[in-house]
């Protein structure tokens, strides 16, 4: 499924996957330039790639030269679905290059399906806008803020009490939802691209804290990765955000400040230290490690929540209020 916007989601066989993954690696939307060729063919069925190219341009095109054919492929039979959400539906049947094309009565065979399959991009766009916004209308029944995001974090799916939360703490833009706090906002960029990386990088916080403004009281927002089976290629949802609030409560313990800030064990038993108060050197002395293991733990931390100074760090775990069944 390619966006409009040029994102690009996918499923396929193991051999299929392990080929678009090497693709999206690259780094080179463009490098495929059978999207556009095949976008110039009033064919509306299934087509090869002799309909697109000469026999010298592919042997001269990066895409087959440099790319396909490297890996054993260069054949190719596929047809371009286009719901009226917008996007495109490309199906494609690569084939190992030894094999040759494909014959024109396996090309007649493939287009009978055409028509299934248009049908079936139109009602499963539907379904999937329809099920991101029942999972954000879920979280909405306990309170909690929540949206549905696609792509490289464009806004899907709000639940009210989001929605309610812009433009003052979220500002809906074409390009992606963003935080008001540019600060937090730079963390919460890094933690949404790689909502979509091939290779999702476990390290990334996604847990960011947000400070109280303007009467408006401190709250972290929390980006869940959405790995879509093969059934949810078109629901389009990449990541869930949820908003929890800030109050001022209990210090939390070492297994909450885990999962809220995406913290190591040892980091998290750092961070509740300082905000109970203890210095580097009690933390080290108690814990029997040296200060110098203890500053690195808290650089990490620091790094992981958006702060810059160990007060700050106190003044934030302080303030989140948990509730005491996540406590025992």
């Amino acid at each position: 499924m390619v966006e409009k916007n040029g994102d690009l989601s996918w499923v396929g066989t193991s051999a299929a996957n392990e080929l678009i993954g090497a693709y999206v690696k690259l780094g080179q939307p463009n490098l495929n330039t059978r999207i556009e060729r095949r976008a110039r063919l009033a064919n509306p069925g299934f087509c090869t790639d002799s309909d697109m190219f000469t026999s010298e341009e592919m042997d001269h095109d990066p895409f087959y030269r440099d790319f396909m054919r490297p890996r054993g492929y260069g054949w190719v039979s596929g047809t371009c679905v286009r719901p009226p959400s917008g996007e495109t539906l490309i199906v494609a049947i690569e084939r190992n290059y030894t094999r040759g094309p494909f014959e024109m009565d396996m090309i007649h065979r493939l287009d009978v399906f055409g028509p299934h399959l248009s049908r079936a991009a139109l009602l499963s766009a539907r379904l999937g806008l329809e099920r991101a916004r029942a999972m954000a209308d879920a979280l909405a029944v306990i309170g909690l803020p929540a949206a549905v995001l696609r792509g490289r974090g464009r806004l899907y799916a709000a639940n009210l009490l989001l929605e309610r939360m812009i433009p003052d703490i979220f500002q809906d833009s074409h390009a992606r939802l963003k935080l008001s706090n540019s600060a937090a906002d730079a963390l919460y960029a890094t933690a949404v691209e790689n909502l979509t990386a091939v290779d999702l990088n476990e390290n990334i916080t996604r847990s960011i804290p947000i400070p109280a403004n303007n009467g408006t009281p401190a709250m972290i927002v929390h980006l869940l990765p959405v790995r879509r089976a093969a059934q949810d290629v078109f629901s389009r949802g990449s990541g869930l955000l949820v908003v929890t609030p800030v109050d001022r409560g209990v210090v939390p313990n070492a297994e909450v400040l885990s999962g809220l800030f995406d913290l190591t064990p040892a980091e998290a038993r750092i961070a509740r230290g300082i905000a109970s108060g203890e210095t580097i050197n009690t933390i080290a002395q108690t814990r029997m490690i040296s200060r110098e293991t203890v500053r690195n733990q808290l650089k990490g931390i620091l790094a992981k929540t958006g702060l810059s100074r160990q007060s700050d760090l106190a003044a934030l775990l302080n303030g989140i209020a948990v509730p005491r069944s996540l406590q025992s």
